[in-house]
């Protein structure tokens, strides 16, 4: 017997691969890895439905944040980790310098479904933003005499990439100096303002439909049908960034079909993906331009991210789905109107499942604090303004109890209000 035929083979990568033992999830975590990005509360959230969150304690929370507006369907809904699921079972990610169907079927869906021409997928609402500046830039040097400047709208926030950043004019506490040149920000809503701001370097008019991270304000419709007029008076591009308005958060599927006008340029990122890293850019007519080599990137169209931009896309465009979003987008607004006269609060701006709600003074951290105590996720995208960006399968009953809850939190922060006062007059 030749003892060595009995010896074990020598183990594959895969084997290799299928024998390591997954190290035990730690409870004992802390945050000191991490580099400092955004202040989080000190709870760890480990599981979630529809719009629901559970801490590793085992505490619910009823979230009318989802991650910004980035998930869509609320958390982990079936739809969105069956396609997940099945895709990652036969193609995750070939490459963008090859075809998957998966990319295709979504470019495919969202030219049809939005009038345009031309779409590409990317993982972030700032990526689509970068690519939408280049995109106009390129078109400033093929029909615009090598036209630059992109004028966007004071307080408008298009990313927190380098261009992105460049372009915004929110307010933040390092811009890290010297911004990339090429942009003008105007007043918003102030249409004289922005026709004077057109010179012959100008190649684009950037706007948010409405602007999120100035507190939910949105566009009139004089204003931006005029801003289209003076884009096709003046032969200039218009973009729109729809990464917060984009795929049915208005109750449209885009905010453009809302306001009746049209881009040349549109950015979609947050819901699109339902929670994953995806966005895309859409063009039209003229402004496709890009030529091949000029914009790519390794994850771009992965099978995987794709594959969740068609579950949400279709679900999105189902039957009556549109209608439930604006019918519970109106609840929601007629229930925060009453909520806000009797904690005489500020005004409220917004439409479909988007709203921010003004208050009467600087007390919006305080507010969140006091929501997440009660059980509620809310954000505050500036220091006198509470925003709401719920899933889109919202039910009413949710509204019901969100309201409950923020009626308890505004008691809270009065009540400690009060005292503070009490404390200040003795």
């Amino acid at each position: 017997m030749n003892l060595f035929n009995l010896r074990r083979p020598a183990p594959s990568l895969d084997d290799l691969i299928l024998e390591a033992k997954t190290p035990a999830l730690r409870d004992d975590l802390s945050s000191d890895c991490l580099m400092p990005s955004v202040a989080r509360p000190h709870q760890v959230f480990v599981r979630g439905q529809g719009s629901w969150l559970w801490d590793s304690e085992d505490r619910a929370y009823l979230d009318f944040s989802q991650g910004g507006g980035a998930n869509s369907l609320g958390h982990s809904p079936q739809v969105l980790t069956q396609a997940l699921a099945d895709q990652a079972q036969s193609l995750i990610n070939p490459g963008n310098s090859l075809h998957n169907r998966v990319q295709l079927n979504l470019a495919d869906r969202l030219c049809h479904r939005t009038g345009s021409d031309q779409a590409y997928l990317l993982n972030s609402g700032a990526e689509a933003c970068e690519a939408a500046i280049k995109l106009a830039r390129k078109w400033g040097q093929l029909h615009r005499g090598g036209a630059y400047r992109i004028i966007t709208a004071s307080n408008g926030c298009h990313g927190r990439s380098f261009a992105a950043m460049s372009a915004s004019a929110a307010a933040s506490e390092n811009r890290f100096e010297p911004q990339l040149p090429g942009f003008s920000h105007v007043p918003f809503n102030d249409l004289p303002a922005l026709h004077a701001a057109v010179d012959a370097q100008t190649v684009a008019i950037m706007l948010e439909p409405i602007q999120n991270d100035a507190g939910v304000i949105p566009a009139t419709e004089h204003y931006l049908k005029g801003v289209e007029r003076l884009c096709r008076e003046l032969g200039i591009l218009l973009i729109l960034d729809e990464v917060q308005t984009g795929t049915g958060r208005c109750g449209t599927l885009l905010a453009e079909q809302y306001y009746d006008v049209r881009a040349d340029i549109i950015t979609l990122g947050k819901g699109l993906g339902g929670g994953v890293p995806l966005a895309a850019l859409l063009a039209r007519g003229k402004a496709c331009c890009f030529e091949l080599g000029e914009l790519e990137g390794t994850h771009h169209g992965n099978a995987l991210m794709a594959s969740a931009g068609v579950a949400v896309l279709d679900t999105v465009l189902n039957h009556g789905f549109l209608e439930h979003v604006c019918e519970v987008g109106t609840y929601l607004g007629e229930g925060l109107a009453r909520l806000a006269h009797r904690y005489d609060q500020g005004e409220l701006r917004g439409q479909g499942l988007l709203w921010g709600l003004s208050l009467s003074e600087d007390s919006a951290d305080a507010v969140v604090n006091a929501a997440l105590s009660e059980g509620l996720i809310l954000s505050a995208p500036q220091p006198d303004c509470l925003r709401f960006t719920p899933a889109l399968t919202l039910s009413k009953s949710n509204v019901d109890e969100m309201l409950l809850r923020l009626a308890r939190a505004f008691s809270r922060v009065r009540t400690a209000q009060l005292q503070c006062r009490k404390g200040i007059a003795v």
